[in-house]
């Protein structure tokens, strides 16, 4: 066992005597160590029930024979860190999530890994700790929230913390009242758990599944489900197995799991954030993964679900309707699945989807009856982006797959929302927000608030916004992101003026600035860089190693 190299031998006994001072019995100092790398905090809904979650996980360990050695794991919740200084650190938290467990397995030599995450950054991160650690490794998540409510309709009409944030723009465009707000506020969002649609964190925890490094039902059984408890004990039960058998995240996260997972995240009309995440895990994984290979996935897969923010479902429907086993096992038979993929189960995605019938098919959709022939997400390239940039399709109006428009151009998302909120947009913009990029912002910040705020004075039908940031799973309308190379790192969204016209198809993955070539090298040539928003600590760091959303927003 790898953890004999801190345990066994003479020369070992002050390790064994530190062991025991933690309060372990020699019993469970022979066992093998399982790392449980723990992000519970009292900050982020989706994780104030890992205590529990974590609890189970353990109990399963000991079931199995090991020894359970837990560790904390920092998170950041995303809808508080939202339009403010505190979003620059959330995909870059991504990056010190990896490596603090990379050190801290490794300085305490375990044996395997199980991960217990949720949100948006912590379950990429700790993927990425898997594969690069490439021990025995599980991943179990707490679980989606359950939808609100609405407290003015029926109670078929689910709410979520997307209805909060439209709802801040409908108050002000003078279609809600101030009460009815904080009445949305406060049924939104009634449960702990990841926030409860198609929003980053379960596109994330249903990818896992897909990918093959958690259990089914990992993605969608809801946090307050007691079969998230016994999911947990499950999955600390597995690890042993894992380990006993010797599966390494190495050997699940291949070439085909990652074309798996892209394929279930067309189908599902997962958030643009995936396209990074699961870049940077593939990076970790030495698999090669472009953009150009998720437009050529999304062409060949119908999107199959329609949550929210694009639809009325939520994951509570999904799981009901048969979870990521149905989902899986309804593009197998259309030859979409490569189903010799092995599994944290031990098992084939074969083994693991047979009979795993649609229980609905208002949530979850034939092949042959899809909601769109192509899947949830594009890539679009142009002048504008020669390095491509990321749309939701699936969550734009028909009227503004194709659009074109005078630019708006902020050089910060401060900037925009004010402009936005004082309706200074009008019909037919499009809103270029720039230096908010991996290196520019620092740190890529979510727009959640200014998309939102479109949606909610009901100008997704009219207007687009494109950034070299990056939105919230829980963005709809033509919000395009990602574009690359960034502002900062001189891509062509540095030199967009106000009023050069913008055209936009995503039908044919095109974006177009309307100015000659002669004029955007004119333009880039007397381009000078800004000075950086941060200049020291962490984020001046990283804004000096990171690359380009392109390649996924990792540290080099």
């Amino acid at each position: 066992m790898k953890s004999d190299l801190a345990k066994k031998g003479i020369e070992r006994a002050p390790h064994r005597s530190l062991f025991k001072a933690i309060g372990y019995t020699d019993d469970e100092i022979k066992n093998p160590l399982i790392g449980i790398a723990n992000s519970a905090n009292a900050v982020i809904p989706g994780h104030i029930n890992l205590d529990k979650i974590t609890e189970a996980v353990k109990a399963g360990v000991y079931m199995a024979g090991g020894t359970p050695v837990e560790f904390g794991v920092i998170g950041v919740c995303d809808g508080i860190a939202m339009n403010h200084e505190g979003m620059k650190y959330s995909l870059a938290s991504r990056e010190l999530i990896a490596d603090t467990i990379e050190v801290m397995a490794t300085a305490h030599a375990f044996d395997a890994m199980v991960m217990v995450t949720n949100c948006d950054k912590i379950v990429p991160g700790m993927l990425m700790a898997a594969v690069r650690l490439d021990l025995p490794a599980i991943v179990i998540s707490g679980g989606p929230m359950m939808a609100g409510e609405h407290p003015e309709k029926t109670c078929a009409d689910k709410i979520d913390l997307v209805t909060v944030f439209e709802s801040v723009g409908a108050v002000l465009s003078g279609n809600m009242t101030e009460e009815e707000l904080n009445r949305i506020e406060d049924a939104a969002c009634p449960t702990c758990g990841s926030c409860a649609g198609m929003f980053t964190a379960n596109s994330m925890n249903c990818l896992t599944e897909a990918i093959g490094m958690g259990l089914p039902g990992n993605g969608t059984i809801p946090a307050v489900m007691s079969a998230r408890i016994r999911l947990a004990k499950e999955a600390g039960k597995q690890v042993m197995y894992l380990l006993k058998k010797n599966i390494t995240p190495s050997q699940i996260m291949t070439d085909k799991a990652f074309k798996n997972a892209l394929t279930v995240d067309m189908a599902l009309g997962c958030s643009t954030n995936t396209v990074l995440h699961l870049a940077a895990i593939a990076r970790e994984s030495n698999v090669a993964m472009d953009l150009n290979q998720i437009n050529e996935i999304s062409k060949a897969t119908p999107h199959l679900c329609s949550l929210s923010p694009g639809g009325t479902h939520h994951l509570q429907d999904l799981n009901r309707a048969g979870g990521i086993p149905a989902v899986m096992n309804e593009l197998s038979k259309a030859g979409l699945i490569n189903n010799t993929c092995l599994t944290v189960t031990g098992n084939t995605v074969e083994d693991n989807i047979k009979n795993k019938g649609i229980l609905d098919d208002t949530v979850i959709r034939s092949t042959n009856a899809p909601y769109h022939t192509e899947g949830g997400l594009a890539v679009l390239f142009g002048n504008l982006a020669p390095q491509g940039c990321v749309v939701k399709q699936s969550a734009v109006l028909d009227e503004m797959l194709c659009h074109e428009g005078p630019a708006r151009v902020f050089d910060s998302e401060e900037e925009a929302s004010r402009a936005i909120m004082d309706d200074n947009i009008n019909k037919g913009d499009v809103i270029v927000v720039r230096y908010e990029g991996p290196m520019g912002g620092p740190g890529m910040r979510e727009m959640l608030t200014p998309t939102s705020a479109i949606v909610g004075m009901k100008l997704d039908a009219h207007v687009a916004l494109l950034t070299d940031g990056r939105f919230s799973g829980g963005t709809k309308g033509a919000a395009i992101g990602h574009i690359s190379p960034e502002a900062m790192q001189k891509g062509p969204i540095a030199i967009v003026q106000e009023g050069d016209i913008i055209a936009i198809d995503i039908p044919a993955k095109k974006i177009t600035l309307k100015v000659s070539d002669q004029e955007i090298n004119e333009r880039l040539s007397k381009w000078s860089p800004p000075q950086p928003k941060i200049t020291h600590g962490y984020m001046a760091r990283y804004a000096r190693m990171v690359s380009s959303a392109s390649e996924g927003a990792v540290v080099k």
